[in-house]
């Protein structure tokens, strides 16, 4: 078996884990993180624009995000986008710049939070095996069809085990990760 015949369902790996990636760098862990505004976006001049790409986001005290946008004149643009979204933060308007206060969590949230990371662990996990059986019902086709041999079967089951195996850590690694930002705050 070459490696070339593992690299689509690799690939898909790698996305799902990019996906969780993304979703956690999402939650509020207490600490302002500028990635979640990344999904936010404003109307300027009819398009809708990321946030990120209307001013200066920065982080100038570790629960604080201040976003100065470049044209005063979206800056309502930008609270009410911010509000709308299910960020749970109210932001502060001082005709400037607008700040965005990240409140000490709570025992309880930090629970939920640490729940919620576990939950979309777990999903990942879910994901990476469905490529794993993917990817063995794709080889044992080929078996069938003759296109390879019955050690190659073998070798192939082995190898994507393997990757899987790869993967489902590398996960977990991520989840720990996620877990021990929200407990510190």
């Amino acid at each position: 078996m070459n490696k070339e015949d593992y690299k689509p369902f690799e690939e898909k790996m790698k996305k799902t884990i990019n996906v969780l990636r993304d979703e956690l760098s999402g939650l509020r862990a207490g600490r302002a993180n500028p990635a979640i505004l990344d999904k936010i976006t404003v109307d300027y001049y009819g398009t809708p624009t990321p946030i990120t790409q209307l001013g200066g986001v920065s982080v100038p005290e570790a629960r604080i995000i201040a976003i100065q946008p470049w044209d005063a004149k979206i800056l309502k643009e930008i609270e009410k986008a911010i509000q709308k979204s299910d960020i749970g933060i109210n932001p502060n308007n001082d005709g400037k710049v607008i700040r965005l206060i990240f409140p000490v969590l709570t025992e309880e949230r930090r629970k939920e939070l640490t729940k919620s990371v576990k939950k979309y662990g777990e999903d990942a996990k879910v994901a990476v095996r469905s490529i794993r059986r993917d990817a063995m019902e794709h080889f044992k086709a080929e078996k069938k069809n003759s296109v390879i041999t019955e050690d190659d079967l073998k070798t192939a089951e082995k190898d994507i085990q393997n990757i899987t195996d790869k993967r489902v850590v590398e996960i977990e690694k991520i989840v720990e990760e996620k877990e021990k930002e929200i407990l510190e705050v």
